[in-house]
């Protein structure tokens, strides 16, 4: 799911980069959308698996990024304490970012940290989640940022048939990407800003 909101939400992802997931789960699904051309997966371990499309530096994604401005176009990263304003950096205007967000159960006070200061970089930030019974409580959030107000991460750009769905992704469907942002009220409530609905 770290990939396809972001991959889904953006008009035209062709440059990609992969922050961590040397396990290569995530390259998978990236590949398997055709407006990408270029993949770069930047991992500190050296044992990740070559993949036509994919360049690959071993490497700190925080110095890496340092080095790169405004190339991507979705940057995908596993961590829980991404670098918000060098990933805004080296998106190209539109970009997006998708990052690790925690478990909505356990880590509400990080969680309400991490929106509010990607809200000071980002003009677009949602959350959403997932379920994964290899994560603590059965659930992983995800953190999207998006660089061009007009973005809806809720929406998918993209729309396929059933049948391609089937045939592309075990996990991902449109009504799945929808509803990945359909939040408990405690989260609602945690993560709203003042131009969202009250609560009272």
């Amino acid at each position: 799911m770290i990939a396809y909101l972001a991959l889904s939400s953006h008009p035209n992802p062709e440059r990609v980069l992969v922050i961590g997931g040397g396990d290569s789960g995530i390259l998978r699904e990236v590949i398997k959308y055709p407006q990408v051309k270029e993949v770069v997966l930047c991992d500190i371990g050296e044992a990740v698996i070559r993949i036509s499309k994919i360049s690959v530096h071993i490497g700190d994604g925080f110095e890496f990024l340092q080095h790169r401005k405004e190339y991507f176009d979705v940057i995908s990263t596993d961590s829980s304490d991404p670098y918000y304003g060098l990933m805004n950096d080296a998106l190209h205007t539109g970009g997006i970012v998708s990052a690790q967000g925690k478990c909505q159960w356990l880590d509400i006070p990080l969680l309400k940290k991490v929106m509010k200061f990607a809200r000071k970089i980002f003009p677009v930030v949602e959350y959403a989640y997932t379920t994964i019974p290899t994560c603590t409580s059965g659930q992983i959030g995800f953190i999207l940022c998006g660089k061009d107000p007009s973005t809806n991460f809720k929406e998918p750009l993209r729309h396929i048939s059933h049948a391609q769905e089937f045939k592309l992704f075990r996990y991902y469907n449109s009504k799945l990407h929808r509803t990945s942002f359909a939040l408990p009220n405690f989260t609602r409530q945690a993560l709203a800003t003042k131009q969202d609905e009250t609560f009272a």
